[in-house]
């Protein structure tokens, strides 16, 4: 990964300095996981379009800050905004002007699903069809996620809510890793994670994913069923993407979605969701990619409200 971003800094051909560099806008500190994400996008994105392309790390407020900055630039088709899971709850719970009809969707970037994991050998719930029916069924259950308002919280909520239950007890941890390693010492009974925080306890057998929250289940944990086969009608997942103005002239953002499309099909950006844990999946036009933002904050707004976390 290294030696990719390196190659974002070279070769840019001398005619594409006569074009405005386009800002690429983050929420997260150089070196984060969205900034470099930013970053390996860029890397072929920049010879698609045949202009350079730069990071402003606009940090603070949950992607407030980035939001509000995105809304100070022009709408000429030359900013880009990283967006992710996180801005679309900071949006829901109003801490920014920007609304989903300010922006136009580019495409996806990356895509990791929810996914609701047990301690392999404690846990009651062998198969995801007898944890649904713990669940229904009233059982005590403690939930441990990243945070309080996160998407982990909010999946929590929704999941009890979908299965026609009361919020069961959550446990608030600083990342991943530790409540991976609290889910295996028995401090939580169910984990909210994605597989690529889980991934060493999942291969040893300390881990078992029962649900994953998406359309369809996924190919390196084949006992996990999605919660579309169980019926339950939630997708969720820590996703970033990119948009631009909804100002911008249509084939200028149609230009732009070309060349992040063929910059994330490029074997390098692969690479890069492969060793990040995730799949050829996970890049999707702007269609789809639109409908999941607009889904994001329909969903987070009443849930953080209901949640008591926004007024």
């Amino acid at each position: 990964m290294a030696a990719g971003l390196g190659l974002a800094a070279i070769g840019i051909p001398a005619h594409a300095q006569d074009k405005p560099a386009i800002e690429v806008v983050t929420h997260a500190g150089a070196g984060g996981g969205t900034d470099v994400n930013s970053r390996m996008m860029m890397i072929r994105a920049r010879r698609e379009l045949d202009q350079d392309m730069v990071v402003v790390n606009k940090r603070g407020g949950g992607g407030a800050a980035a939001m509000n900055y995105f809304l100070t630039r022009p709408a000429d088709g030359n900013t880009i905004m990283t967006f992710t899971v996180g801005h679309a709850i900071t949006m829901a719970m109003g801490k920014t002007d920007l609304t989903v009809d300010g922006m136009a969707p580019i495409a996806r970037g990356t895509n990791d699903p929810q996914i609701l994991m047990v301690n392999c050998k404690t846990t009651p719930y062998k198969t995801p069809e007898d944890f649904v029916a713990g669940m229904k069924n009233g059982d005590s259950i403690k939930f441990g996620g990243t945070h309080t308002g996160t998407i982990d919280h909010i999946t929590v909520y929704l999941w009890a809510k979908r299965l026609g239950v009361s919020m069961p007890t959550y446990i608030p941890f600083k990342g991943g890793g530790e409540l991976a390693t609290q889910l295996v010492a028995g401090a939580v009974d169910v984990g909210v994670l994605n597989l690529s925080e889980a991934a060493a306890p999942v291969e040893a057998g300390d881990i078992c994913p029962l649900v994953v929250l998406a359309e369809e289940g996924m190919e390196p944990i084949p006992a996990a069923k999605s919660s579309k086969e169980l019926g339950i009608d939630l997708v969720l997942s820590t996703t970033r993407g990119f948009v631009t103005h909804a100002g911008v002239d249509e084939a200028r953002r149609a230009e732009l979605e070309s060349a992040l499309t063929k910059a994330m099909d490029h074997s390098l950006y692969q690479a890069y969701l492969v060793n990040s844990g995730l799949d050829g999946t996970s890049p999707q036009p702007s269609g789809p990619w639109g409908k999941q933002i607009k889904a994001m904050v329909d969903e987070f707004g009443p849930a953080l409200k209901e949640m008591g976390l926004v007024q």
